[in-house]
């Protein structure tokens, strides 16, 4: 029986490491800015505003991610009768990580605005700041520094969850590393894939807690 080395194996699933680390990267890009509009909303005085967002952030966090992959890969056939092309496997799964991430990092947002004193609020109005001024030359960098912890879990689940991206069989390292595992017959390609996982969470771990350290100058 023809068998595969671990160098082997990570040589096979270069290309699937290339594919998961760009719906990490893209995930984020979409995902952080489009969280803190959600939690804009759900902080609104408007109460039709503030409960869509509130629905948006229960449905997200409430059902599983694979489930709201396979909708939105799916959705657009079953519902509008649109035919699914392969290029759209890739837009599908950044789609649905970045809905679904956007709701977590929305409430980390959330979380962290209200916790800061109103009285920083009422100093910078006093000074001449406009409201956009105020939150992000004072209010924004000190919540940075309260929930990077908080992200720094998230973003860290974000690693494991795309492998998720395989529930629709978009070739990501996962995806390629089944595959590669039912070939051969050997667990060789899955160690690979959880060497590459573990090292990609390190790094990102790593570049957290130096941002950590850097955001101190706020204490």
């Amino acid at each position: 029986m023809e068998t595969i080395s671990l160098m082997e194996s990570f040589q096979q699933l270069i290309g699937g490491m290339g594919t998961t680390i760009q719906i990490f990267v893209l995930t984020l890009l979409f995902s952080l800015p489009l969280g803190l509009i959600i939690a804009f909303g759900r902080m609104s005085k408007n109460g039709i505003l503030q409960t869509i967002m509130k629905i948006y952030i229960s449905i997200m966090r409430g059902t599983p991610l694979m489930l709201q992959l396979l909708v939105v890969y799916f959705g657009p056939y079953y519902l509008f009768n649109v035919s699914i092309t392969p290029a759209y496997r890739g837009v599908a799964v950044i789609i649905a990580f970045a809905l679904n991430y956007a709701a977590y990092f929305a409430e980390i947002y959330r979380s962290g605005i209200e916790s800061m004193p109103k009285g920083q609020y009422e100093a910078a109005k006093v000074l001449g700041y406009s409201r956009t001024q105020t939150f992000f030359t004072i209010i924004f960098p000190q919540v940075l520094k309260r929930i990077l912890p908080a992200l720094t879990n998230e973003i860290i689940t974000l690693v494991k969850d795309t492998s998720l991206a395989y529930s629709i069989a978009y070739m990501e390292m996962f995806t390629e590393a089944k595959a590669l595992a039912a070939s051969f017959k050997s667990m060789i390609p899955f160690v690979a894939a959880a060497i590459f996982y573990y090292i990609f969470n390190f790094i990102v771990a790593t570049i957290m807690e130096y941002f950590e350290k850097r955001m101190r100058y706020y204490d």
